[in-house]
């Protein structure tokens, strides 16, 4: 299990990213937008975010930091683009942390299967603080 730092962007994740790399020398980026996922017929994707950031990620001195940038139109603050995410091998413990954080909290997104993930949600805690919980077998 591992928590870390989410960091978005309003669609210059890709420009920050490669400056990041570039200051900390590390691996080239590889890039997942929102056009690579899957299509929905119900809600149609806009043309401006199918270029943006939908994830990606650097090992900085030791430390995954994941990156994003938000869905066209959705809020944006600089200073509240961060979030924690805990990844987790159980989805019984992701289950029981979502649901004591939800109780005070402001769901997001229910915990659900995604294309990323077999179980994931997120969360904005009693003190503002925005979590994502994701299930993965390989966490540690």
């Amino acid at each position: 299990m591992s928590v870390g730092v989410y960091v978005n962007f309003d669609g210059n994740c890709q420009e920050a990213v490669e400056y990041y790399a570039a200051v900390f020398e590390t691996e080239p980026p590889v890039y997942m937008t929102f056009g690579m996922g899957p299509e929905d017929p119900s809600y149609p994707m806009p043309e401006e975010a199918k270029s943006r950031i939908m994830h990606t990620n650097l090992m900085i001195e030791g430390t995954l930091i994941m990156f994003s940038d938000t869905f066209p139109g959705m809020p944006f603050t600089v200073g509240n683009n961060m979030s924690l995410i805990l990844q987790c091998d159980s989805k019984e413990r992701i289950t029981k942390y979502f649901e004591k954080m939800s109780d005070e909290g402001s769901v997001d997104m229910p915990l659900q299967k995604t294309f990323w993930s077999e179980l994931y949600g997120s969360v904005v805690d009693k003190y503002g603080i925005g979590w994502q919980f994701s299930y993965d077998e390989n966490a540690k």
